[in-house]
């Protein structure tokens, strides 16, 4: 928003929200050495650990019209028809890395004491009160926990919140954590609210409204938030990505059909740093609600079959694919039989859920339940079908959606009694050994470490039921070295990382980095936790043979044994497809996805838009 030509295509946006009675704020942002290209600028010439380039330090004349650039912005979001603006001051971008010490070394009248230091936020805020006019939103958001060495204390986050009130802004919203903070603030594994107390330490101080953020998740945790005083208002980014009905159902009474967001950041955040359009793992639709224009998924039907019920659909499988299938196919009328083999429905997401961290999964498998109940699929478990059964009832269309099989490498002594398969342990609960090594290092075996070094996994081996987010806060704030008496510099202290009871060692055979496929946003923290937790991760790892003294691997071409208890492989998965061929012959019209579709890395989000996609088909 630098100039008039730019404001007709914003309004295409306000002009849609106003006419459904809403209001909106747009955020002005400038990345400061966080900028990805090789002319970013920052307060002092400091390299940071998430970018490539080295900024240029700003001189003043630069700083002035950085100011001024803020201030247009704003009365150009006002000819937009925006109702307000937010100055992101936070999250170590441009406003913040002046206000700190960490990035503001300067000199001049721009560095150097608190004051001058937060002259640059208080003079944009000034400016875009000024040009943007008295009665319009300005909501300015402060970094009120930097989470990284020689950030701002309390005393400066107080002061500049009392600052930057007296300086015009309507509302102060709250940023917690840098960029480059090395401290997980948005993933699963952090608990509900587990910020809400940082915003409650400036509650009743000022006069403006305070808004809390971070991993707010259900109107259930709003409210608590609302009620118990933490905050004015609640900020919620990534849930309307998951449900954008979220406001209708809460307020109408059935918040029990929200699609809630699991914070994975697989389809999100993940996608958008890769340079891809961000949508949502539980919710396929989203960001591509009128551009889907996807041929079917793979299928086949013979030109000879003719059918006398063209609704009567079977979906075999209630993983997230069928699940995603079932219940959309549900809801545009058809007659949807869903069947499934185990006793609940989930597929490898009755695995996940019960990672610690991952406890999110069983918000997804209820959502996925109530909406089998409200679109009336007729839900079929503990039953084993097969093409005949599927054939003789006469069935229009089946969707083969059967997941897979772990995949058992040939290794010498695989059958040994000491080797058991990753659904041995999160799904069977079978007793494992003090010492493990872990063949495979992809996502199940980062998932199957975290589950033997947790301290609760124990409990959830004996499929005691689990707790959303069972870490608690303060344990969580321990793990991490958040300080919550903020008697250091940015909210940070020593870690204090959970002592595991077993030795575990995870194991690849390839020579990239051990977990580089994981996601971009947490896969840092995964790999953090296990490290912390003294996870030998080994890559270049070649195989030999399982006996009774362990197993006997080379490591970088060296020959080495590891007396463990328990070998237990996540070396991948084998597509459970028996079904489709038969069908096929038979003239059945078959689509096949998710895991029975390609087995490769398990990936619900392309599981649940392929089943999402089927609605896409020609039907």
């Amino acid at each position: 928003m630098s100039s008039r030509r730019e404001v007709a295509k914003h309004q295409n946006v306000t002009a849609a929200v106003h006419a459904e009675g809403g209001k909106i704020c747009m955020q002005i942002l400038h990345a400061g050495r966080y900028s990805m290209h090789p002319l970013l600028v920052a307060p002092s010439p400091l390299k940071a650990p998430i970018s490539p380039f080295k900024p240029w330090g700003m001189s003043q004349r630069l700083i002035r019209a950085t100011i001024d650039d803020f201030a247009n912005a704003a009365a150009l979001s006002r000819e937009a028809g925006y109702d307000g603006v937010e100055i992101m001051g936070s999250e170590g971008y441009l406003i913040n890395q002046f206000i700190a010490p960490r990035t503001n070394h300067r000199k001049d009248d721009w560095g150097g004491s608190f004051e001058n230091r937060i002259r640059f936020p208080l003079k944009i805020m000034r400016k875009v009160r000024e040009k943007a006019g008295k009665d319009f939103i300005v909501i300015f958001r402060i970094s009120m926990l930097d989470l990284v060495d020689d950030g701002s204390t309390w005393e400066e986050v107080e002061q500049l919140a009392f600052a930057i009130e007296a300086a015009g802004a309507s509302i102060i919203n709250t940023g917690i954590g840098w960029h480059e903070a090395r401290v997980p603030t948005i993933a699963t594994l952090v608990p509900r609210g587990a910020y809400i107390w940082v915003t409650k330490r400036l509650m009743g101080k000022l006069k403006i409204p305070l808004i809390a953020t971070n991993r707010i998740n259900t109107p259930e945790k709003a409210e608590e938030i609302l009620r118990e005083g933490f905050a004015n208002i609640v900020s919620m980014a990534r849930p309307f990505l998951a449900d954008p009905d979220f406001m209708r159902k809460a307020q109408s009474q059935q918040a029990d059909e929200i699609n809630t967001c699991i914070a994975c950041n697989q389809a999100c955040l993940d996608q958008i740093f890769r340079g891809k359009t961000a949508s949502c793992l539980v919710n396929p639709r989203a960001c591509k609600e009128f551009t889907i224009t996807s041929p079917p998924i793979t299928s086949h039907q013979s030109t000879n079959h003719q059918s006398t019920n063209h609704h009567k659909v079977a979906i075999v499988g209630a993983g997230p694919a069928g699940l995603s299938a079932a219940t959309e196919l549900a809801a545009m009328g058809r007659e949807v039989h869903l069947f499934e083999a185990s006793s609940e429905i989930g597929g490898q997401f009755n695995m996940a859920k019960r990672i610690p961290g991952k406890e999110e999964f069983y918000e997804t498998l209820r959502y996925f339940g109530k909406m089998i109940e409200k679109n009336g699929v007729v839900l079929h478990l503990n039953t084993r079908v097969d093409a005949d059964f599927l054939i003789k009832n006469n069935f229009s269309e089946v969707v083969v959606s059967t997941g897979v099989v772990p995949r058992t490498p040939n290794i010498e002594g695989i059958t040994h009694p000491k080797v058991l398969s990753y659904l041995d342990v999160l799904l069977h609960g079978k007793p494992v050994g003090k010492t493990v090594a872990l063949i495979g290092a992809g996502g199940i075996g980062f998932d199957v470490a975290m589950f033997l070094t947790d301290h609760k996994s124990e409990s959830i081996n004996n499929h005691q039921p689990s707790i959303i987010n069972h870490q608690s806060i303060p344990h969580y704030q321990s793990e991490w070295g958040i300080d919550q008496t903020y008697q250091h510099r940015g909210g940070i202290t020593k870690p204090h990382p959970e002592q595991p009871e077993r030795q575990v060692w995870l194991l690849q055979r390839s020579k990239g980095k051990v977990g580089e496929r994981l996601g971009k946003t947490t896969g840092w923290a995964h790999r953090m936790t296990l490290k912390s937790r003294k996870v030998q991760m080994w890559n270049e790892v070649v195989y030999l043979k399982v006996d009774d003294a362990g197993l006997h691997i080379t490591v970088h071409g060296k020959p080495q044994l590891l007396e463990v208890e328990n070998v237990v492989v996540c070396a991948g998965q084998e597509s459970m497809r028996d079904l489709y061929a038969p069908l096929v012959t038979a003239g059945v019209k078959v689509h096949l996805i998710g895991g029975a579709k390609e087995a490769a890395e398990l990936d619900a989000k392309r599981a649940i838009e392929e089943g999402y996609l089927i609605t896409t088909s020609n039907y």
